[in-house]
């Protein structure tokens, strides 16, 4: 019988899906804008190599540029500037200011620094100047360039160097070949524009465009790769199509455990329905437009009914959106999915599952071990602890459980935990057996309790365990750091393990 904490709260006290209330952008330092300076004049001021290079980066973004400084022949020989870089050979004065787009200026000296950001103002035009973030209405930021595709990075002047190494990471993670893709787009655009679409269809030939190129970037993009996109939006009811549901996993909660393939789609939804466990980091990867519902469902708490989500998605997608269903772990794992996948069948949804990090991989990375070891565990359980009544099932294979040679991740444990223990006891389990709880892990918090199986539970319940958790068992286990630390701490000498704060000692 359920004891009164585990009855079902009564219906007017369960949730329903919601919105955020919350922002859906954080506090931006600064604003990142790109300026279009296609035959518009800029001022420049300064004197050394780098006001040149300043001269050769506007000059390539189309600007004319009236340079004001001092140069030597050997400086100017090291940059190629063309005749849209207008070097005057004077001081400059007011009137140079009317009609420019920027100016930028370099200086040693502050007061003429001030003179010429006040005289920028004058005329309304925006003013940077090198190296004095205060004087400035704009900054410089390092830039990926694979143009028209341009990728601007800032630190808000806090730590260019920093910058500079985000920038060459990202270098490495774009083909040279995206330049032409994205060539191609500008080039494609009117003809896409002209057949006057929806914006559903208009959204569904972008995508497509967008997984030919990211499956082929280093390919010129042909006129038989446009005639088949626009095919494929010409075809009858195109853009008036019923939606689709992606069902997608989160993992455990660390952002950068997404799959690629999760967070392309996470940039393409429309809407976006996501329970408690799923990290805020990861939901704020959907696209801004994108319509986020929080449909949470917690054990023991008020939760939204799993009739009145599926419903959701299938209402979503009868009006042609596609709608990403994120759940944390693998969706395919004890995440309800197949009561979501039957109501979606029933109602002729198409949908697609991407797969995610399940727990108990992120929960054995944490602890340093490996699920399987030769002639040690033969094979991984995957278990859960819970019913939807909230009891402990009662019709595990207890003897199989009990299997020296397995590995056992138990999901959804930790009201369950010492009654799991006991009848695992019962089941001729060693009391002595390696086991961890994992509390969320991967995220910031992530704690983990280790203990001989008998003693876990009384170990957990000391630490005061309140965050998603993950109970691994098997001999696997006493490999891990935090098991020599928190089991064997008294037989092994304090520097023979590096400290680590997740590990909890009680």
């Amino acid at each position: 019988m359920l004891s009164p904490q585990d009855k079902a709260p009564p219906r007017d006290e369960m949730r329903r899906p919601g919105g955020l209330g919350a922002s859906r952008i954080g506090e931006l330092a600064t604003l990142p804008v790109f300026f279009v300076l296609g035959d518009r004049r800029v001022i420049l001021a300064g004197s050394s190599a780098g006001a040149l290079w300043k001269a050769e980066l506007l000059q390539a973004a189309g600007a004319r540029v009236d340079l004001f400084g001092e140069f030597g022949s050997e400086d100017l020989a090291q940059f190629t500037l063309g005749e849209h870089v207008r070097h005057q050979h004077r001081h400059w004065i007011d009137a140079d200011f009317k009609g420019a787009a920027l100016a930028i200026g370099e200086f040693e000296s502050d007061a003429d620094a001030a003179s010429f950001r006040a005289a920028a103002h004058r005329a309304g035009v925006p003013v940077n100047i090198v190296d004095r973030p205060a004087l400035c209405d704009f900054q410089f930021g390092s830039i990926v360039n694979r143009s028209p595709l341009v990728i601007g990075i800032s630190t808000a002047g806090a730590a260019p160097v920093f910058g500079q190494a985000l920038r060459a990471q990202i270098e490495t993670l774009l083909p040279a070949g995206f330049t032409r893709w994205a060539e191609a787009a500008r080039a494609w655009r009117p003809s896409v524009q002209a057949l006057d679409l929806d914006f559903r269809a208009r959204r569904d030939f972008w995508e497509a465009f967008t997984r030919e190129a990211l499956s082929r970037p280093n390919e010129t993009p042909s006129e038989a790769i446009r005639g088949a996109l626009l095919d494929h939006i010409r075809e009858p009811d195109a853009g008036k199509q019923i939606g689709t549901v992606l069902l997608v996993g989160a993992g455990p909660g660390d952002p950068e455990l997404l799959t690629l393939k999760a967070v392309r789609v996470l940039q393409s939804a429309d809407v976006v329905l996501f329970d408690d466990l799923v990290s805020p980091a990861i939901v704020d990867m959907a696209r801004r437009e994108a319509a986020r519902i929080t449909v949470g469902k917690r054990g023991h708490k008020p939760s939204c009914g799993q009739d009145e989500i599926s419903a959701l998605l299938v209402k979503l997608a009868r009006e042609g959106k596609k709608v990403v269903r994120l759940k944390g772990g693998d969706p395919t794992i004890f995440g309800r999915m197949n009561e979501e996948l039957e109501a979606l069948r029933a109602a002729g949804i198409p949908f697609e599952i991407v797969p995610g990090v399940t727990a108990a991989s992120g929960a054995a990375a944490a602890a340093g071990v490996s699920l399987t070891e030769r002639d040690l565990a033969r094979r991984v359980q995957f278990i859960t602890a819970h019913t939807k009544e909230g009891q402990l099932p009662d019709d595990l294979d207890w003897q199989a459980l009990a299997d020296p040679g397995a590995t056992t991740a138990v999901y959804m444990g930790v009201k369950t935990l010492p009654r799991l223990i006991e009848r695992l006891l019962a089941s001729g389990i060693a009391p002595e057996m390696p086991a961890l709880f994992v509390e969320s892990a991967s995220r910031p918090e992530e704690r983990i309790i280790a203990a001989p199986l008998a003693d876990l539970p009384a170990k957990v319940a000391a630490a005061g365990a309140a965050g998603p958790g993950l109970v691994l068992i098997g001999a696997v286990v006493e490999h891990a750091e935090a098991y020599a630390k928190q089991v064997y701490s008294q037989a092994l000498p304090a520097e023979s393990w590096q400290k680590k704060d997740k590990f909890v000692t009680t």
